[in-house]
């Protein structure tokens, strides 16, 4: 079986020195010391580490995409434009030394909608990028969320281009959710960024970019962020409620054609089976999580499924292949 994976981390040691945060080391003290340790050490490598474990997993490609929490904590647009080029010819670089391992995912800088759909666009056309993604909301001139009537420049050259916008958790929360006191083991993976980019995801449906931009492709992780589980009850509450933004279809109709999902970091064979008889298999993609998950599991998730040959090739790579032109 060939499988492509991703939403697999890298990062880039000099730019932690370019931004003016401290956000990243933050998130990394949330970890026991000794997977801090090893998650620093794998984000930054591409061969003594990654490969060897793509090898054992039976991995043949990664697609990969800068670490949370990206270009979402620079301040200054001037400097997120900036980081995001030399983020982008980075992996541009380390892709071009391993060709047929690697793939990527172009980090843009949201702070500028105008300059992230050109830096897409550059990423793309200029690097052979696969799409880009981004980490969920952003403060600045642009807005906070990715409907705001900003980024409708971003979504038409996504779109124009034929490449998805992959929605993933990590940015500095937005709002402060009193669920979350006294349970910091809430915050992060475990509970919290899934249902903040659900609702970021929601909000962009609900406010009808896939009808003004019907081509265009947004892929969610960890199993679609709770998403695919709820279409029922998403159309069941759309059609009672006073909608700011009428929609052309039912919200279930978006997900699964227009809204895509991973399965990074949930690798349930049983939960790989709803998300398929909810969503469809074309609509499903093999992902790790890498390094913070392992990819010997994901794949040994992915291989108790009870679904069709056809069905596991077309979630292992077939998918990937297409959406993302590999």
């Amino acid at each position: 079986m060939r499988y492509i994976a991703l939403e697999e981390a890298f990062f880039i040691p000099e730019l932690a020195h370019l931004q003016p945060t401290s956000e990243p080391q933050r998130m990394m003290r949330r970890f026991k010391p000794e997977y801090t340790e090893r998650f620093e050490r794998q984000l930054t490598d591409f061969t003594e580490y990654r490969l060897p474990e793509m090898d054992n997993a039976g991995i043949d490609i990664q697609v990969l995409s800068l670490t949370v929490p990206g270009l979402q904590v620079d301040i200054d647009a001037e400097q997120a434009r900036h980081n995001a080029c030399f983020a982008n010819d980075y992996l541009a670089k380390v892709i071009g030394e391993h060709p047929e391992r690697f793939r990527g995912f172009a980090a843009l800088p949201l702070q500028d909608p105008a300059a992230a759909a050109a830096e897409l666009e550059r990423a793309v056309t200029q690097h052979g990028l696969c799409g880009a993604l981004v980490n969920d909301c952003v403060t600045g001139p642009g807005g906070r969320y990715l409907d705001a009537p900003e980024y409708d420049e971003l979504w038409s050259a996504a779109e124009s281009l034929g490449v998805p916008l992959y929605l993933h958790p990590g940015a500095p929360p937005a709002d402060h959710w009193r669920v979350l006191d006294g349970r910091p083991e809430l915050y992060g993976a475990t509970w919290s960024w899934a249902a903040e980019v659900g609702g970021h995801a929601l909000r962009i449906l609900f406010s009808g970019v896939f009808d003004r931009h019907p081509g265009a492709t947004m892929i969610l992780g960890h199993m679609g962020e709770f998403l695919p589980f709820q279409r029922s009850r998403l159309d069941s509450r759309y059609a009672a409620s006073a909608a700011t933004t009428p929609l052309k279809r039912v919200p279930s109709a978006y997900l699964g054609t227009n809204i895509v999902f991973t399965n990074s970091g949930v690798f349930s064979p049983a939960v790989m089976l709803g998300a398929v008889l909810e969503v469809g298999a074309d609509a499903v993609m093999f992902s790790v999580d890498y390094p913070y998950e392992s990819c010997y599991d994901a794949v040994q998730g992915f291989e108790r499924t009870t679904l069709s040959a056809g069905d596991r090739e077309k979630i292992a790579h077939g998918n990937a292949e297409r959406v993302l032109r590999i």
